[in-house]
């Protein structure tokens, strides 16, 4: 004879059991995902990141890896993260906050490597893959490159021995759209081998949302060095890089040259306007490192010291700037850089230049910064 009372708890332990294996069995169908996690089946059809609206604003991100225990490292945006395993399954899993309209660098780190996301499309470079809540802005003219691609090369190259900053380098030249005016691209070999920048450049011309260009790719060896407010690399490009371009048949007038950094080569670019008025008169700048001062690399926190750093310090010296054009953005994420680029903006306005402000949907990432790398070029040559 059975005991009610142990038949009742007997089918509820068996009901949570069913609802345990249910939730095995479907763990992150919230994200999309059906199926088991860590087989072939769910496998077979994982794609990720993916992400669900959060309880109080924001997303929650599912990422997934497959195999050895991992982290998720981000660019600027966020410390690593480790993955949690599930039971005892190959499958490793991590759900991310994040906040609303954000795109951002990740890669997974096993041990001392760095791999890009198998389950997500979107690459830049070999080792690195891309995220973006479903609210962040959309890039028109940025094609998905996946991990595995390789990006198309401009056929123009300029071998420059440069006897100013000593060493050689290779520097790409593109016509977009047939050539026009010289966009000085610093970090070059970024915009060639992690973020596709001639072929969006030359969707952009052919879009007609910005007039043809040529686009030189300048690559840097010592960022830090060249990148400082000193007149080096600025002499050097005006005496010895800018006419190599000329030989190829390519001008750069002060009217029609146009310098895109970001970060330290922001800095540089604003340095430029500054210090060599003459060749430098139109500016793409993103999130520059207006913290810098001479010291600032020796501090603990680089970005503690006075706010603008030198450029600041240059702009209360009421420069004529009336002759420049600049274009300034910066990633809403980027909490600490805010104060020091807006007042970079709002001192370069007041020394008379014309002056354009927008605000990425990133940290301080180049893969949020690429929209605006085009619209601002565009902008800057009026």
């Amino acid at each position: 004879m059975t005991d009610p009372v142990s038949g009742r708890a007997a089918g509820r332990d068996a009901d949570r059991d069913a609802d345990r294996d249910a939730d095995r069995e479907n763990a992150f169908v919230g994200f999309g995902l059906p199926g088991k996690p860590g087989t072939d089946e769910f496998w077979a059809t994982a794609r990720t990141p993916a992400s669900v609206p959060a309880d109080d604003g924001g997303w929650m991100t599912l990422f997934l890896w497959r195999g050895s225990p991992a982290s998720i490292g981000f660019e600027s945006w966020s410390e690593p993260v480790p993955l949690r395993r599930w039971g005892d399954t190959d499958c490793w899993n991590a759900e991310v906050r994040m906040p609303a309209r954000l795109r951002v660098t990740y890669q997974f780190l096993v041990g001392d490597a760095a791999y890009a996301d198998p389950f997500n499309p979107v690459g830049a470079g070999g080792d690195r893959s891309i995220a973006a809540t479903p609210d962040a802005p959309a890039q028109p003219h940025w094609p998905v490159i996946d991990a595995a691609d390789v990006l198309p090369l401009p056929r123009t190259r300029i071998r420059w021995a440069s006897e100013r900053l000593g060493g050689r380098r290779t520097v790409r030249v593109h016509p977009a759209g047939g050539g026009g005016p010289v966009v000085l691209l610093l970090d070059g070999d970024d915009w060639l081998y992690l973020h596709p920048a001639m072929t969006a450049f030359d969707s952009a011309v052919a879009s007609g949302e910005l007039p043809p260009v040529t686009l030189v790719f300048l690559p840097a060896k010592d960022r830090k060095a060249e990148f400082a407010c000193t007149p080096e690399l600025w002499e050097a490009i005006r005496d010895e890089l800018l006419p190599l371009v000329a030989e190829t048949g390519v001008r750069a007038d002060r009217d029609r040259l146009v310098v895109a950094g970001q970060s330290l080569g922001g800095l540089s670019a604003m340095y430029a306007a500054l210090e060599f008025p003459d060749l430098v008169s139109r500016v793409a700048c993103q999130s520059g490192s207006f913290w810098w001062t001479p010291d600032a690399m020796d501090l603990a926190d680089p970005l503690g010291g006075p706010v603008g750093g030198a450029i600041a310090a240059r702009l209360r010296e009421r420069p004529d700037l009336s002759g420049l054009r600049v274009a300034f953005d910066a990633g809403e994420h980027e909490t600490r850089m805010l104060p020091h680029c807006e007042l970079a903006e709002s001192l370069t306005e007041q020394a008379g230049a014309t002056v354009r402000v927008s605000r990425s949907a990133s940290d301080h990432d180049r893969a949020g910064w690429r929209h605006a790398l085009l619209r601002d070029v565009a902008w800057a040559l009026g």
